[in-house]
């Protein structure tokens, strides 16, 4: 039986994907996926790979998840659901790229600076 593995990452989350031949349906941390994320646009978010290749109804999507939150978590599952799509077909890979879905997101949270209240914020200033 044929598996395709990807990993996926965005911001503190990291996701771990498997593409098994099937009939479309996707379970994130044993729980189906409108399930687990709530929001519809995160529903749509994750799907974008699928739908971008025409293959929503070709594999089972499951996916274990952690870190972050869940709208990292989701970005972390679309980026693993690419990534192992690209190893199904590396055709897939002009179609991927072009949607920006082979891309890891860099953008991360800045860290709390000394002398200040968080990264950017500072304590509030006083002349006396």
């Amino acid at each position: 039986m044929d598996k395709y593995y990807g990993t996926g990452r965005r911001k503190e989350s990291v996701a771990r994907v498997w593409l098994v031949p099937g009939q479309g349906e996707m379970v994130v941390n044993g729980v189906p996926l409108g399930k687990y994320f709530g929001r519809q646009t995160l529903e749509m978010l994750v799907r974008q790979p699928l739908e971008a290749t025409g293959t929503v109804e070709k594999y089972r999507v499951v996916a274990r998840v952690g870190g972050g939150g869940v709208s990292g978590q989701a970005g972390a599952v679309r980026h693993g659901i690419a990534r192992a799509l690209l190893q199904t077909d590396a055709g897939f890979g002009l179609v991927l790229r072009k949607g920006g879905f082979l891309t890891r997101d860099p953008r991360m949270k800045e860290r709390k600076k000394y002398g200040q209240r968080g990264a950017r914020a500072r304590f509030q200033f006083s002349k006396r």
